[in-house]
C-alpha cells in the first residue's frame, strides 16, 4: 500500500514531533509546578517572583547582555559578509568561518578567560612589554558587571553564524538593482538601503531572534564568565532550583516560564515582521 503525499509529509515530520516532546513536557511540567501551591491552583508564586528585586535586576541585566551581544554580532557579521564575500565564498574563506562554529560555547568562553582575565595571557604580555606596571593594573574584563567577557565570547561564536546565514544572500543577489541605483545618481548608502537591505533584513531578523533567544537563556557562559552580582536569569534560576531552601524551587519554575514567555513574544514579533517583509518582497513592494 502506497502512502499518499500527505501521509509521507506527516511521516517525515514525526521525528521532529518526537524530539519536541521532551522540551514541551518540561515546559508544561514547570508551568504546572509554578501554579500549584499546597495542592491548590494559585498564582502566588508569580506574585512573589514579581516582588523580588533580584529577579528584576537579573532580568534587566540579561536583556541588556542579550540585546548588546546580538546587535554587535549582527552588525559585525553583516560588515564582514559585505566586505569579504568573494573571499568567504572560497573554500578557505568558508573554513575560516566554519572553524569557530566547531567549538562549543564553553570552550570559546574558556579561551576568552585565558586571554583576558587579569592573570591571563594578554595581561602577562602587557606587563612584560611595560605597558602596565603590574598585572593587577590590567582592567577587569572577565567576571565583570559590564558583561564584557560574555559579550566578547558570544560575538566570537555568533559572528561566524551570522556570516553563514547572510552569505547565500550576497552570493545570489542580483546586482542589477545596485546598477540601477547608481544609474539614477544614488550613492553607496542608497545602494545599500534600496538594493541590499530589503533582501537581508528578513534574514537578519530571523538570525537575531535565534541569537537573542539562545544568549538570553544560556547558562554555561554566564556561569564561566558572569559576575556574582548581578546574575544572568539562567544563573539565578539555577540557584533557586538547587538551593537548600525548597520554598524557592517554585520561584525557579516561575522564572523559567517567564523567560520562555519573553522569548516567545519576541520570536512572534520577529517572525511576524519577517514574514510580512518577505510577503511585500514577493509583491514587489519594499
Amino acid at each position: 500500500m502506497r502512502l499518499s503525499e500527505t501521509n509521507k509529509a506527516w511521516l517525515l515530520l514525526l521525528p521532529a514531533f518526537l524530539f519536541l516532546l521532551l522540551p514541551i513536557y518540561g515546559l508544561l511540567s514547570a508551568l504546572w509546578s509554578s501554579l500549584r501551591v499546597n495542592g491548590t491552583f494559585s498564582i502566588s508564586v508569580y506574585q512573589q517572583l514579581l516582588a523580588r528585586d533580584a529577579f528584576w535586576g537579573s532580568l534587566i541585566y540579561s536583556l541588556r547582555i542579550a540585546i548588546v551581544a546580538t546587535l554587535l554580532s549582527l552588525g559585525f557579521g553583516l560588515l564582514f559578509t559585505r566586505t569579504f564575500t568573494e573571499y568567504i565564498n572560497k573554500t578557505s574563506g568558508k573554513l575560516a568561518a566554519w572553524i569557530p562554529m566547531l567549538f562549543p560555547h564553553f570552550v570559546w568562553g574558556y579561551l576568552v578567560l585565558l586571554l583576558f582575565q587579569q592573570s591571563g595571557f594578554i595581561s602577562y604580555m602587557a606587563f612584560q612589554m611595560g605597558i602596565i606596571d603590574s598585572r593587577e593594573a590590567f582592567p577587569i574584563l572577565t567576571n565583570d558587571k559590564s558583561g564584557f567577557g560574555m559579550i566578547l565570547t558570544y560575538m566570537g561564536k555568533e559572528i561566524p553564524f551570522v556570516i553563514l546565514m547572510l552569505l547565500p544572500i550576497y552570493t545570489q543577489q542580483n546586482t542589477h538593482y545596485q546598477d540601477l541605483v547608481q544609474t539614477l545618481g544614488g550613492n553607496r548608502w542608497h545602494s545599500f538601503k534600496d538594493a541590499e537591505w530589503p533582501w537581508i533584513f528578513p534574514v537578519l531578523l530571523e538570525t537575531g531572534v535565534i541569537l537573542f533567544s539562545f544568549i538570553f537563556s544560556a547558562y554555561e557562559i554566564p556561569y564561566l564568565l558572569g559576575a556574582t552580582f548581578p546574575e544572568m536569569i539562567s544563573i539565578l534560576t539555577y540557584d533557586w532550583f538547587y538551593s537548600g531552601d525548597w520554598s524557592e524551587r517554585p520561584l525557579a519554575f516561575a522564572a523559567m516560564i517567564s523567560t520562555s514567555i519573553i522569548i516567545g513574544i519576541i520570536a512572534w514579533i520577529g517572525f511576524s515582521l519577517m514574514n510580512r517583509k518577505r510577503w511585500l518582497l514577493t509583491k514587489g513592494n519594499r
